[in-house]
């Protein structure tokens, strides 16, 4: 099979490595990844993209790089155009099944489950509401190329029942530019790919950390409030 170039970068610094002894060096999650990308290609970039969109702790910060690394290989069966394509693929696919899952659920179940919750009020559900309905497919479409975000997006897109044609759009055009941009890193810095992991990973550890002090400080101020009204 004929080799597709980088076409932002062209061909790509000869590796340090091999694939293989990338996944001897490396052991748990991140070496079981080499393995499935070694093994089947394109095949495992897609599948791997797709769990990692509905199972967010594999990281697609390992794998897309490990794509581009794979790509950069000499003499590897997969190119930097397939690996942006099967990685597209998985994106796409396991954004579905996430938007499947929302619409299913529907609003009214996931209203009543939010109400449910210590500390929830109807106005707070009411200007989420309103919010997604009126910036949703914005949010669809850079929450992709947000960690963490990008894999969670798509159940409150499937609750709100966002145009399916729209969203596969926005799921596209945002992923792909994730991919490509996770993707030639790890081609261009061929055996350092680990690098890219390492940096997205940080930023994950980043926006993690911003979820939970935006939650404990709306839990305080609505503490707060409740005690005033009381």
């Amino acid at each position: 099979m004929h080799r597709v170039p980088c076409p932002i970068l062209g061909e790509p610094i000869i590796p340090l490595t091999s694939l293989q002894s990338s996944a001897a060096s490396l052991d748990g999650l991140t070496g079981w990844v080499v393995t499935v990308v070694d093994t089947i290609g394109e095949l495992g970039v897609a599948l791997l993209i797709a769990l990692e969109n509905v199972f967010p702790p594999i990281p697609s910060e390992v794998i897309l790089p490990l794509a581009g690394f794979t790509a950069g290989q000499p003499g590897s069966a997969m190119s930097w155009l397939s690996a942006v394509g099967a990685a597209t693929a998985g994106s796409l696919l396991g954004a579905w099944i996430l938007y499947g899952l929302g619409y299913w659920f529907g609003r009214e179940r996931t209203r009543k489950f939010l109400l449910w919750l210590p500390l929830t009020k109807a106005s707070d559900v009411d200007r989420t509401e309103a919010w997604f309905d009126a910036h949703g497919k914005w949010t669809v479409f850079f929450g992709r190329m947000i960690p963490v975000f990008r894999s969670l997006i798509s159940l409150p897109a499937g609750v709100v029942k966002m145009n399916v044609w729209a969203f596969t759009l926005l799921t596209t055009a945002g992923s792909a530019i994730w991919n490509i941009v996770l993707i030639t890193a790890g081609y261009y810095l061929g055996a350092n790919w680990t690098v890219v992991r390492d940096y997205v990973g940080y930023v994950a550890s980043g926006v993690v950390v911003l979820l939970v002090v935006a939650i404990i400080w709306w839990i305080i101020h609505r503490v707060r409030q409740n005690r005033t009204a009381a």
